[in-house]
């Protein structure tokens, strides 16, 4: 059954299209509406080439609405929403977006690593906005994963190798501290799922997702990719067309030149963390054991936990 959000997004995504253009592709029976995401933290509803999204019921108009200002005045890095102000639905804020077309998952020979790290370096090298933006807020949803793992799946018997890993993260990586770096504009949540082709379905790529967005280190959003490459889940040959390109864009997560690692190390080992907790979250509640990715990552905390992070060391593999 529908529920009263999910219906009402619907209407107001319809009513949008419609008032964008005289001649929607859907017709007069407005049937194109299609669910893209509908989870307890997004529900995303698209008409034709306007997607609406419900944020999580915790966002504010504080912390979205500079958000979403950044993203409109970035229209060459971020997608800029349609406008950038939120509206209220069901206790929820909802944002309008142009649809823009996903990575294509049935084919990761075409994923766009080189667009994905060009933006990101764009992305760092921009002006932080005059309006004060929040946090970047990576720590804050890797420390949330932990501490869900902690109340669902405590006697699990890969949760006691990911919570020695965390704790070997400095306090700014739990979200217990200031990030040391407050200035650099960061996504805060890269990966291949957070860039569309906009105009669709072959213009250039962009970034979406401004719910993570904020200042904070930027090697965070190399962190995901540098992740899978050190836990063998990407290709040196995609982890150096990845770097590579960061670099040559001027990015300035890393160094130009040299080895990554000491700035890559510590967001590296956090979202490893992050994702093994939510792996093993997800298969108690499924009531299944670990598939052979999410006990690579298991494995990997289990390696972490045994050799703290130390710059000149770099990643246990």
């Amino acid at each position: 059954m529908t529920h009263p959000l999910l219906s009402q997004l619907s209407t107001r995504v319809k009513a949008k299209a419609h008032s964008a253009t005289s001649a929607c592709p859907c017709g007069a029976t407005g049937t194109a509406t299609a669910t893209l995401a509908d989870r307890p933290d997004a529900t995303v509803v698209r008409h034709a080439g306007t997607v609406a999204k419900a944020h999580a019921p915790d966002t504010t108009h504080a912390d979205l609405t500079p958000r979403l200002t950044t993203a409109s005045r970035l229209p060459g890095i971020l997608l800029p929403p349609l406008p950038p102000t939120p509206a209220d639905l069901h206790g929820r804020l909802v944002t309008f977006w142009p649809y823009g077309t996903p990575v294509d998952p049935e084919n990761p020979d075409a994923a766009p690593w080189e667009e994905a790290a060009t933006l990101l370096a764009r992305l760092h090298r921009a002006p932080a906005p005059t309006t004060p933006l929040p946090p970047m807020r990576g720590p804050v949803k890797a420390a949330l994963a932990v501490t869900r793992l902690r109340m669902t799946a405590a006697h699990h018997p890969a949760t006691g190798p990911v919570l020695r890993a965390w704790s070997t993260l400095p306090a700014w990586a739990r979200a217990e501290a200031p990030m040391p770096d407050a200035t650099t504009l960061c996504h805060g949540d890269l990966h291949l799922g957070q860039l569309v082709r906009h105009p669709a379905p072959d213009g250039p790529w962009l970034l979406i997702d401004v719910d993570d967005l904020g200042v904070g280190v930027p090697a965070w959003d190399l962190a995901r990719p540098a992740a899978w490459f050190a836990c063998g889940l990407l290709t040196p040959d995609e982890w150096t067309r990845f770097l590579t390109a960061y670099r040559a864009a001027g990015g300035p997560a890393v160094p130009a030149d040299g080895d990554p690692w000491p700035a890559l190390d510590t967001p590296a080992r956090a979202l490893t963390v992050q994702t093994a907790a939510r792996s093993i979250a997800k298969a108690v509640a499924a009531d299944r054991a670990l598939d052979e990715v999410e006990r690579e990552m298991v494995d990997a905390c289990e390696r972490m936990g045994c050799a703290p992070p130390e710059s000149e060391q770099g990643f246990p593999k």
